[in-house]
């Protein structure tokens, strides 16, 4: 009973708390995985075409203090936003681990220091398995989404991903905390130790140019003139990624 009421204050939270309205034709899921529940909102009309997957970002992983929260469900909309405006027939908005809901294995660890861990990459990529098979898959990953969406391309090759697609992507967390002097995300995987599968796979990355979380320099060093790199004038890490919408929307609509 309890877990339900959680369940309708989320919605809740979702369509009003965060002015998010979600389409009819989404339905929400839970899906148990070896480590965690994950939530995702999924909506599947034509199964043999392409799916677009929508990976949130780190969410609310940290307060105003910089002191990590009990909670990392995103207050932020971007990733939302995307999904649900979506005309692809196959559109997944896959949340993180912890995010919307919990299970015994949620420790602080995992929005933190593991944010990008083994065992998280594995339930993502469980939950993406599951719902896709073997049909063909476009990977869109906001923030430290990104990372998620390259270390699976780049570490599970029995999904046939034909796209990768970044907005304010953390592609190399060791840079990351090395240049805004954080500690190192010591239990996590990182995306640079796999780098030439994942450019061997096609992908557009977007950044921003007024981003002070994700400067667009880190990812432009990192992708090194291998794959396009856009350059959104005036976007912040969470804002102005608008006219960015129709470009990722018709991506594999062709």
């Amino acid at each position: 009973m309890m877990k339900k009421i959680y369940i309708l204050l989320i919605w809740l939270c979702i369509s009003g708390c965060n002015s998010i309205s979600i389409p009819p034709q989404y339905t929400y899921q839970e899906i148990k995985t070896s480590d965690f529940d994950i939530a995702v909102w999924k909506k599947i009309t034509s199964p043999h075409s392409p799916y677009k997957i929508y990976i949130e970002g780190d969410g609310y992983a940290f307060n105003s203090r910089g002191l990590p929260t009990q909670d990392p469900t995103p207050k932020g909309t971007l990733v939302r936003e995307l999904a649900f405006s979506d005309n692809s027939p196959n559109v997944i908005y896959l949340a993180r681990p912890c995010q919307y809901i919990t299970n015994s294995s949620c420790r602080q660890k995992y929005w933190t220091t593991a944010r990008f861990a083994p065992e998280v990459v594995n339930a993502e990529y469980e939950v993406i398995k599951r719902l896709a098979g073997n049909h063909p898959l476009i990977l869109i990953g906001f923030s430290g989404g990104a990372q998620i969406a390259g270390l699976i391309a780049a570490t599970k090759p029995d999904l046939q991903i034909t796209q990768i697609i970044t907005i304010a992507g953390n592609l190399d967390h060791q840079g990351w905390t090395t240049y805004h002097h954080l500690p190192a995300l010591s239990e996590s995987m990182n995306l640079a130790d796999y780098q030439p599968q994942f450019t061997s796979i096609p992908q557009t990355h977007y950044v921003g140019s007024k981003d002070k979380v994700i400067p667009p320099h880190l990812v432009k060093d990192f992708i090194n003139n291998q794959a396009p790199v856009i350059t959104i004038e005036g976007a912040t890490h969470n804002s102005g990624w608008n006219n960015i919408y129709p470009s990722i929307h018709q991506t594999g609509t062709n």
